[in-house]
């Protein structure tokens, strides 16, 4: 299984694809005759949609051969709403971005898979994306720390006062702790509460609410967080700020 996450016109006939797969992680892989009018692989290569492929797997240096590919989910939220639409390009920059070619992340494979499907229904978009970012964080190591200090483990009690969150440090920081610390943003304790509640893998889709100040401090967290671990805004922030 697979999601497109990338297409760039190779020839007159032919795409370049980047799939993000299950077994194998992000791939590349040429798709001869995918751009004709009666393409072999039919729809299963709109971006962003869920297929099975079939590819021949090429040296380091070479690009793979894409041989086969059958839809199994297109991504439909497009026709909803714009920013859905702009909510699946933003998972697609994130899995294309955050991840090394053919390093395997299955669990990640199937949150994302898991986000493109809510997205299709009718879920909340800012809770979907912040989910999903918090998924991509802990599948990859990044997942912040928010009930202790990340410098000396002291529990961080959240009775009602507001948090020190270390955007370097990776994760909430005490008071001592955080004396000369740069970078450091305050979050309210419903906030990090929230974050807690979506970061868990137990957690039901439908049972999380939030005020439009704790979206805000959410987006801004993760928005900085993120950027700092990619060096750079990822191109889609600008089309999510609505999510606040």
């Amino acid at each position: 299984m697979a999601i497109v996450i990338r297409l760039v016109e190779f020839s007159e006939s032919s795409y370049v694809s980047t799939l993000f797969t299950e077994d194998f992680g992000k791939i590349t892989a040429l798709a001869k005759g995918a751009r004709r009018q009666k393409s072999p692989f039919e729809n299963a290569l709109d971006l962003l949609a869920i297929s099975r492929v079939v590819f021949l797997r090429k040296s380091s240096s070479a690009m793979d051969l894409l041989t086969e590919a059958r839809l199994e989910q297109p991504f439909r939220a497009a026709t909803r709403d714009l920013t859905c639409l702009y909510a699946g390009y933003y998972v697609a920059e994130l899995l294309q971005t955050m991840t090394d070619e053919r390093d395997p992340h299955p669990e990640l494979f199937r949150s994302a898979c898991k986000t493109l499907q809510s997205l299709n229904g009718s879920q909340d978009v800012g809770i979907e994306v912040a989910r999903f970012e918090l998924s991509t964080l802990r599948d990859l190591g990044h997942l912040p720390t928010f009930s202790e200090c990340v410098e000396c483990g002291v529990s961080i009690p959240l009775n009602g006062r507001r948090v020190s969150f270390g955007q370097l440090a990776g994760g909430v920081v005490c008071q001592r702790c955080r004396v000369g610390k740069r970078h450091v943003v305050s979050l309210s304790s419903n906030a990090i509460q929230s974050l807690m509640q979506l970061s868990d893998l137990n957690s039901s889709r439908d049972a999380i609410e939030l005020t439009a100040t704790v979206r805000g401090e959410i987006r801004g967290l993760l928005n900085g967080y993120i950027s700092h671990l990619l060096g750079r805004r990822p191109r889609m922030y600008g089309y999510l700020t609505q999510l606040r």
